[in-house]
């Protein structure tokens, strides 16, 4: 099952705020969530965002992917920056680890 980091609505008519939820991919807008990570009030000047950042960055970290709409909010807020920073670290980090205990062998050259 693919997890999905996304926004699920509440509020009166016309007067949305959005809860920043983890959950399966199937399951409906407001459906069954897994977590609860945060919400998002659009209403007010500026908008208000507020997310649990380490869990925000556990749930990414584990494959969840956020959505189309949540993608510039969470940018706002500071976290997809700092998790494509972490990520870009542990891929060079495991680069060089491989680099050097994979070194090619040498064949001599048939003369």
């Amino acid at each position: 099952m693919s997890v999905k980091i996304r926004l699920s609505r509440y509020g009166a008519k016309k007067q949305p705020a959005y809860r920043i939820v983890v959950a399966e991919e199937r399951s409906k807008r407001d459906g069954r969530i897994v977590e609860r990570i945060g919400y998002y009030d659009p209403r007010s000047e500026p908008p208000t965002v507020v997310i649990n950042e380490a869990r925000a960055q556990y749930w990414l970290g584990v494959g969840a992917r956020p959505t189309d709409a949540l993608g510039p909010i969470l940018k706002r807020a500071g976290i997809s920056d700092k998790y494509v920073k972490q990520r870009t670290a542990r891929k060079s980090k495991s680069a060089k680890a491989e680099e050097g205990s994979a070194k090619p062998a040498e064949t001599p050259a048939a003369a």
